[in-house]
C-alpha cells in the first residue's frame, strides 16, 4: 500500500527531529537542560481541573458534543473578547470551536483554497503552517521578518503579482519564533491591504495573553474592519497552561468561521464537552492566573537576557511569548550551533533554519525551564569560549 501524493507532499515534522535528538541525548544518560521546547512547564490552574472533573461527572457530558460545540464556551469566547479586547461577536455565527488552534491552522486552507492558489507566510514562523500547504495542494510565497523592521513583514516588498494573487495570509504575534510583538497600526495597515486585495487574513493569536514590560498584546480584531475580511485564533494552550487539553477557538469573519465549521462537521463531532466547559470557566473566572504567568515568564526573560548579556551575548529582549531569539556567533550556522550547544553543553535549542529561510543565523529558546536552570544554561554556554 502506497502513501497518498498528498501525504507525500507533507513537510518532515520538525519539532519531532528535535525531539529525536533530545531523547537520544537523555538516553545517553546526559543531563540536557530542554530549552527547545514549546511546551508549557507549569500546571494548569487548579480551579479550571476542577471545572473539569465536576463537569465530567455530569452524565450529559458523556454523550456526543454539539456539533459546532457547546453554547456555553462559544458565548465564554464572546465575553472573552468583548471584556479582554472590546471587540463585539456573535456566538452563533462569528465563533469556531477548535481542538487546539493546530487543527485550524492546517485544515482552513483544505477550506478556503482551491488547487495552486496562493498564500502569504510569514518567514520565519510556525512550522506547521506548511502542513496546511501540503495537504490543500496550494502555492505560497513568504513574508520576510526581518530585525530591522521589528520582526515585522514589509507590505511594501510583496509585488503587485503577489498582492493580486495571493488569497490567504497568516501573521502570528507576539511571534513565534522571535518574541516580536505589532502594533495597532501594522495591524490597520494589514486590514487596508487585504481589502484591497481581496486577500483573507488569519491571525494566528496563540501567544495573545504574554505582553512584557506592562504591554498588552493588541488582538488583530480591534482594528477597524478586520472582521470584514479575517479571523483570529486564539488557543487556551499557552494562556491557562492548557497544552494538553487541545483546546482553542476562531473567532472573526462569518464566512470563514462557517468555512470552518463545515469543514468540521465532515472531520468531528466537536470536542468532550467536559474540556468545553473548563474552557469555558477559564475564560470566564478571575484572569489573575494569567498574570500570575506572565510575571514568571517575565521574570525568566529578565534573569535569561540578563545572563546572556553578561557573557558577551547581544541578545534582545522578546516583548511578548516564552520565547527568545538569540543570533549565532559567527562561523556557525544555525543547526550548527544548535547541535554544538546540544553535544558539548547539553542544552537544546531550536535552530531558526527550521522555521523558514529568514530564521538562518538564530536560535530560539523557550523560557520554559525554572531559573536557575536558564542560567545553569547559559554558564555551559559561557564554557564553550564562543563570545
Amino acid at each position: 500500500m502506497e502513501f497518498s501524493d498528498r501525504l507525500k507532499n507533507l513537510p518532515p515534522q520538525f519539532f519531532a527531529t528535535l525531539v529525536q535528538k533530545v531523547a537520544k541525548a537523555a538516553a545517553e544518560g546526559r543531563d540536557v537542560i530542554n530549552l527547545g521546547q514549546g511546551n508549557p512547564d507549569q500546571p494548569t490552574p487548579d480551579h479550571i481541573v476542577k471545572a473539569l472533573s465536576s463537569a465530567a461527572k455530569n452524565p450529559q457530558s458523556h454523550k456526543y458534543s454539539p456539533f459546532r460545540g457547546i453554547n456555553e464556551l462559544k458565548q465564554a469566547a464572546v465575553d472573552f473578547y468583548a471584556r479582554e479586547y472590546n471587540v463585539n461577536l456573535d456566538p452563533n455565527t462569528e465563533v469556531a470551536i477548535l481542538f487546539g488552534t493546530k487543527i485550524g491552522l492546517v485544515e482552513l486552507p483544505l477550506a478556503l483554497m482551491n488547487d495552486n492558489e496562493l498564500m502569504l507566510l510569514p518567514d520565519p514562523g510556525y512550522p506547521d503552517y506548511l502542513s496546511g500547504i501540503g495537504l490543500a495542494n496550494v502555492q505560497f510565497e513568504t513574508m520576510p521578518l526581518l530585525e530591522e523592521n521589528g520582526f515585522l513583514p514589509d507590505y511594501e516588498q510583496l509585488s503587485t503579482e503577489q498582492k493580486e494573487a495571493a488569497k490567504l495570509m497568516y501573521l502570528n504575534y507576539p511571534n513565534n519564533p522571535t518574541g516580536a510583538s505589532a502594533t495597532s497600526e501594522f495591524f490597520q495597515e494589514t486590514v487596508d491591504l487585504a481589502k484591497e486585495n481581496g486577500i483573507a487574513v488569519v491571525h494566528d493569536f496563540a501567544y495573545g495573553g504574554i505582553g512584557f514590560d506592562g504591554k498588552k498584546p493588541v488582538s488583530f480584531l480591534e482594528a477597524k474592519g478586520a472582521k470584514e475580511i479575517g479571523i483570529e485564533m486564539y488557543t487556551l494552550s499557552k494562556t491557562y497552561n492548557m497544552a494538553g487539553w487541545r483546546v482553542g477557538f476562531a473567532v472573526g469573519n462569518s464566512k470563514i468561521i462557517e468555512a470552518i465549521n463545515i469543514m468540521q462537521d465532515h472531520l468531528f463531532v466537536s470536542l468532550f464537552p467536559a474540556v468545553q466547559s473548563a474552557a469555558a470557566e477559564a475564560l470566564n473566572s478571575s484572569q489573575e492566573c494569567v498574570d500570575e504567568l506572565v510575571a514568571l515568564y517575565e521574570k525568566r526573560r529578565n534573569i535569561f537576557i540578563s545572563a546572556c548579556r553578561k557573557i558577551g551575548w547581544n541578545v534582545k529582549a522578546p516583548e511578548g511569548s516564552f520565547f527568545a531569539w538569540l543570533p549565532v556567533p559567527n562561523g556557525y550556522t544555525s543547526e550548527e550551533f544548535a547541535d554544538l550547544l546540544l553535544e558539548k553543553a547539553d542544552v537544546a535549542v531550536a535552530a531558526g533554519n527550521g522555521f523558514g529561510k529568514h530564521g538562518e543565523g538564530y536560535v530560539r529558546v523557550g523560557l520554559l525551564v525554572d531559573e536557575d536552570r536558564l542560567v545553569e544554561a547559559v554558564e555551559r554556554i559561557e564554557k564553550l569560549q564562543l563570545f
